[in-house]
């Protein structure tokens, strides 16, 4: 055994003798590692595991209990926290646990699919443990300040059970007793936020081709950022009430704003891929008989596959 196990060991027996709350976490990649810092920051009795034994080093060194194994690891605590890769890397540890899982409460903040967080928390259920999923809203960085959320969904009485010690992470937004709600509140916002920022690069890239830095464009991009929230609180209610009149913007108009994007990015000399499948989409919308309606008439083109090639 050595130093630092020899005080991870005498601070674990410390902590029970103070009777300080505990949790374990699994997976120790940079979010992983956030976590474990900010609960032992806390004042938290922290065991930690991770399939590569060296990243735990650090977090020992902190005061955290190395756990030797995934069964050590679980049955330290009654909360274990989940941060992997995906729901698959879930299954590959719990999978060669020899322990029961009864009575044990996971958290996994892992992303991954609404269904499949379903699938888990039902394979969960079988062996007599609880889930609840988490998407939490914030890089690392974000771990432990009062400003950051994460979604939660599963059973109330679960979350209500633990609200106290997952708001030492970030804020808790609970969503329901579905398990996939929360899976799915996180996948809707990356959907928003890898989409909105891919095009910001591509805007960059035609501004870098034409000799304009991003420094130059950047309170531009600002500007064009700060109004979406105007535009989704005016078309918000029209969406939700399945109305997309023509009076402020025609698809008819839009079809043609986007060609012009897509020509400007070939006379540029750039990838012009993302423009044309956006003006794919467009040429769709108007092919249903949209086009004096709304953009937003291109919410029905969205609402069943494209048609293969």
């Amino acid at each position: 055994m050595n130093q630092n196990d020899q005080r991870s060991k005498h601070e674990a027996t410390s902590a029970r003798e103070r009777n300080r709350p505990s949790v374990t976490i699994i997976g120790l990649g940079p979010m992983g590692q956030a976590m474990a810092a900010v609960f032992l920051d806390r004042g938290y009795e922290v065991t930690v595991w991770n399939r590569t034994a060296g990243k735990s080093d650090a977090l020992a060194a902190k005061g955290a209990i190395k756990a030797s194994s995934v069964d050590e690891a679980i049955a330290a605590n009654d909360l274990i926290i989940l941060s992997l890769t995906d729901y698959d890397a879930m299954y590959a540890i719990l999978e060669q646990a020899a322990r029961d899982l009864s009575g044990k409460v996971f958290v996994n903040l892992s992303s991954d699919t609404p269904e499949k967080a379903r699938e888990a928390a039902k394979w969960l259920e079988a062996r007599g443990a609880r889930h609840l999923t988490g998407g939490v809203q914030v890089p690392p960085s974000g771990i432990g300040k009062a400003e950051s959320s994460t979604y939660y969904s599963g059973t109330r009485e679960v979350f209500d059970a633990h609200k106290k010690t997952l708001e030492v992470l970030t804020g808790a937004d609970y969503r329901g007793e579905d398990p996939g709600l929360a899976a799915l509140y996180y996948q809707i916002q990356m959907d928003m936020f890898w989409t909105s920022m891919l095009s910001y690069l591509h805007a960059l890239s035609l501004a870098g081709a034409n000799g304009l830095t991003a420094e130059q464009i950047r309170p531009y991009a600002i500007e064009t950022m700060k109004s979406l929230p105007m535009f989704i609180e005016f078309y918000t209610p029209r969406i939700d009430a399945g109305e997309h009149p023509g009076d402020v913007d025609r698809l008819g108009m839009g079809v043609a704003s986007v060609d012009h994007i897509v020509h400007t990015s070939k006379d540029a000399g750039i990838d012009a891929s993302l423009p044309a499948a956006v003006l794919e989409v467009f040429k769709r919308g108007v092919a249903n008989g949209q086009a004096g309606n709304s953009f937003t008439s291109l919410i029905e083109v969205f609402k069943k596959p494209a048609p293969s090639a």
